[in-house]
């Protein structure tokens, strides 16, 4: 078992572990430099514990749902094994991964600016813990999935209810025990997913890099979710504005809306389509022009949905607003893909750290941006 830990830990922390340390060291560095700022921010046990174990949950998924993982698991399935530990190796490593290099930094910013006892610290590692492995559950039951979404739903009720009880780390304990026991006995071939069979763009057929790109989508069902749940964010958006003005708050909601990590990144998270597009000739326009407008239609949905419910909750949107919207989701899908073509990103070890690169904020920053000068030119004038 050791065996198998080491092999899928070395892709993720590289040969000699050196990422382990480097992750520490940021985290330290980060701590210190918020806490030594003197901002301070009130925060309950139950968000904390709340934040921590949704973040953790959704990292360890994504790291259980990447395709790079595929070939390192048919390389094992090619050895004889004893499922549990190939399991228990598995899971171990990606956990470790992402406690380490992703729900380290974010306990880093949240002890820095709020004053916590041990127990809410020990308290959110073990809502850490439990996430990791629960995924793990929930992803491995496959056919079952509905006992184990009931089994998350019953400890978010938990959360809830005893966060700021005595029971509440026993709890957490004893439910970490049962994900261990459920985990042991779970099949390891299903953390094994088939390799997608890709459609590539060939030469300058335009339809054929859409049809790739819906493919992919659909191949790929936490992409689709995190779309769905950005048109969750776009409906509950106008509640926060309340009144302000509409010129100044409607370009903010735009900006906002463009951080949409998946679909900015499917040259980085797919080298072999990268080096495809790269090879044949013409293929900047043949691809790019495509994948803009792509990113621009799924931009421009958000958007609209946007309007929709700040029409419907506050009034007031006008012709020219649309126009506004089709400028932003334009300019976003412009500088999204030209991020993507120049600047792709490489050397990553699965999937979630690209949805986790500090360049994902890179054009809804510059979006914010324009949000303000653009708000500052309207009531001007």
């Amino acid at each position: 078992m050791r065996m198998m830990f080491r092999f899928f830990a070395k892709k993720l922390f590289g040969v000699k572990y050196e990422r382990v340390g480097r992750n520490i060291l940021v985290d330290v560095i980060v701590c210190w430099g918020i806490h030594i700022s003197g901002m301070q921010i009130e925060i309950a046990p139950f968000i904390l514990y709340l934040m921590t174990g949704t973040f953790t949950a959704g990292v360890m998924w994504q790291a259980i749902s990447s395709e790079d993982n595929v070939d390192n698991m048919t390389n094992l399935f090619m050895l004889p094994f004893d499922g549990w530990k190939l399991t228990t190796a598995y899971v171990s490593a990606l956990g470790a991964y992402t406690l380490i290099t992703k729900t380290g930094l974010l306990l880093a910013i949240v002890y820095a600016v709020s004053i916590w006892s041990v127990l809410d610290i020990l308290g959110s590692i073990l809502c850490a813990m439990n996430a990791v492995i629960m995924a793990a559950c929930v992803y491995a039951m496959k056919k079952y999935r509905v006992i184990g979404w009931l089994w998350a739903a019953v400890m978010l009720a938990v959360l809830y209810l005893a966060s700021e009880t005595i029971f509440f780390l026993p709890v957490l304990a004893g439910n970490l025990l049962l994900g261990i026991i459920v985990l042991r006995d779970a099949d390891a071939y299903s953390f094994y997913r088939k390799r997608m069979v890709k459609n590539r763009a060939k030469g300058n057929r335009h339809y054929s890099v859409w049809r790739y790109l819906f493919r992919y989508l659909m191949a790929h069902k936490n992409y689709l979710v995190n779309t769905v749940i950005m048109w969750g964010v776009a409906c509950i958006l106008p509640t926060f504005f309340g009144q302000m003005e509409k010129m100044l708050v409607l370009p903010i909601g735009f900006g906002i809306l463009s951080l949409n990590t998946p679909i900015c990144i499917l040259l980085s998270c797919d080298p072999d389509l990268e080096r495809a597009v790269r090879f044949l000739p013409g293929q900047e326009k043949a691809f790019c022009v495509p994948y803009c407008l792509f990113i621009f239609l799924c931009n421009m949905i958000a958007d609209v949905i946007f309007l929709i419910s700040y029409q419907i909750q506050l009034g007031g949107i006008t012709f020219r607003m649309l126009l506004l919207a089709s400028s932003f989701a334009l300019i976003s899908a412009v500088g999204s893909v030209a991020l993507e073509w120049y600047y792709p990103l490489r050397g990553w070890k699965i999937e979630s750290d690209l949805w986790h690169h500090p360049r994902k904020y890179v054009v809804p920053v510059m979006m914010l941006l324009l949000a303000g000068i653009v708000g500052i030119i309207a009531n001007g004038s």
